[in-house]
């Protein structure tokens, strides 16, 4: 059981209430909690991942400036360089799993820990929670991030509770201290935004745009200025949302839980990095779920803004905006913008001055992979069964895909196709953005791309773990497209939905 005083504190820190503490994991100098251990699975029924969760304002924030530095690419780099370092992290990773099923099994959640153990660094806020719960020398890349940190708690206590009642530390009532702690809930109850009230200075504002699809969910955080769009923060989590949902009509339950330990993380940058407007978009897998209410109030509930659930014709627009901002002012139009998802393939045609055609097919990497794929590596049977499916929706989209002079891929099957195709001993988003690859080689690499096994697929540099299994697919679309449309190259950039959200916020 918890303090009340200290489950005041934490609700003043988080600015919401707290969901399924255990015990208070570690105590600051302070006096206040910094993290709380939680309990595997929240009331809702929901299972929650992350076990040890940083409360204070001070230290996730110094944290968030850690993450916006290149610390935790750098520290995935040093992973794979020294297998000493990556055994200690995988031991973490064990310690994690071992601690949690102290508190209670859960299945859905069964071997996975959080932060992006055991071999990758994706939250610097779950490593740090879990060094500052379970002591120094159990996690090595935690150590160092509090090391790194510095006495975030010499300027006093974040928050100040006495009497019962929450105040800032200037003594100020909660609601007024600022909205930099977190969301709170609104006089009616409801969750209110992560999103600061003030709309920044004037010709700026500080935006958070979250893309929602079958296979991932991303983030973008960036400023508006006058000279254009400046990113802070670009994330990608493969959450695999849509798993299934072809065949069942629902959200699987698993899916949801890696959904939700994805937005807990992006929930803690949103609210480090101060913003001022938040749209979170949704796209196909919350289009076709029966359960998508679960999913809605999920998003509610950590971010405080309704997901909006676009249309095929609003996906689309919005992401040739997002690519054309990648472009070259000189691009050779028509522009055929291919952006392959997890479940849907957007094709945008079109040029600076607006859309000419577009529509979203209703074919993507997860689900044709899982309507027609049963053996490793695939067969020459099922190679077929995708084209003709691919084939059939092209021929019935309605978008003269031949009219373009310049076909451009974006995402992460496309990108990964351009990261196959260069070669690349690492995955390199500069390498990738603004590249040219003539049609005759992408269409060789994707033939070996389908060839390989997911274990081939998984040893390449390039490829994210997430995607390995259904990249045949995912290439396939783009091969289909491109040999439809007769271009002679395939330009990829690495600017996509995203850009296309953020802009749709500007001041």
């Amino acid at each position: 059981m918890i303090d009340p005083a200290d489950e005041a504190a934490v609700e003043a820190q988080l600015g919401r209430s707290p969901r399924a503490i255990h015990a208070v994991g570690h105590r600051c100098a302070c006096g206040n909690p910094d993290v709380v251990t939680t309990e595997p699975r929240l009331p809702d029924g929901t299972p929650f991942p992350t076990t040890f969760y940083l409360t204070c304002p001070r230290a996730a924030s110094r944290i968030g400036t850690l993450e916006g530095s290149g610390l935790m690419r750098e520290m995935q780099e040093r992973l794979g360089e020294d297998p000493e370092l990556a055994a200690a992290y995988r031991a973490a990773h064990e310690r994690y799993l071992a601690y949690r099923r102290q508190l209670g099994e859960v299945a859905e959640i069964d071997g996975i820990s959080a932060g992006g153990m055991p071999d990758r660094v994706k939250c610097l806020h779950v490593l740090a929670g879990q060094s500052l719960a379970m002591g120094p020398g159990v996690n090595p890349l935690g150590d160092e991030v509090l090391e790194l940190l510095g006495a975030w708690w010499a300027e006093g206590p974040c928050v100040q509770v006495a009497d019962g009642s929450v105040g800032a530390p200037d003594g100020r009532p909660r609601s007024l201290a600022g909205a930099s702690l977190g969301s709170v809930e609104a006089p009616d109850g409801r969750p209110r935004s992560l999103a600061r009230a003030s709309l920044g200075s004037v010709g700026r504002r500080r935006v958070a745009a979250f893309d929602c699809g079958t296979n991932t969910i991303k983030l973008l955080i960036g400023t508006h200025t006058p000279d254009g769009l400046e990113v802070h923060v670009r994330e990608t989590r493969m959450v695999r949302l849509g798993q299934g949902v072809d065949a069942t009509g629902r959200l699987a339950d698993e899916a949801l839980a890696r959904a939700f330990a994805a937005l807990d993380e992006y929930a803690a940058m949103v609210r480090d990095a101060g913003v001022d407007r938040i749209r979170f978009c949704a796209t196909s897998a919350t289009r076709d779920a029966s359960n998508a209410e679960v999913f809605r109030r999920g998003v509610v509930e950590r971010l405080g803004v309704e997901p909006e659930v676009l249309s095929g014709d609003e996906e689309a627009a919005t992401a040739f905006a997002g690519a054309m901002r990648g472009l070259p002012d000189d691009v050779a139009a028509p522009v055929l913008v291919v952006d392959i998802g997890g479940g849907s393939t957007e094709l945008v045609l079109g040029d600076r001055t607006g859309v000419v055609a577009a529509r979203s097919m209703d074919v993507g990497s997860v689900r044709l992979h899982e309507r027609h794929v049963r053996h490793d590596p695939p067969t020459r049977e099922e190679i077929a069964s995708i084209v003709r499916d691919v084939d059939d929706h092209l021929e019935g989209s309605g978008v003269p895909v031949g009219d373009a002079i310049t076909v451009v891929g974006i995402a992460g099957t496309m990108t990964t196709l351009a990261a196959a195709v260069l070669d690349l001993p690492a995955y390199d988003p500069e390498a990738i953005h603004r590249s040219v690859h003539p049609a005759e080689g992408v269409h060789a690499v994707v033939d070996r791309l389908v060839s390989m096994t997911v274990a081939e697929r998984l040893a390449l540099p390039y490829m994210h773990p997430g995607r390995a299994d259904v990249i045949d697919a995912g290439v396939l679309i783009a091969d289909r497209v491109l040999r439809r449309a007769g271009a002679e190259a395939l330009t990829v950039v690495e600017s996509d939905i995203l850009e296309g959200i953020a802009w749709s916020m500007r001041p």
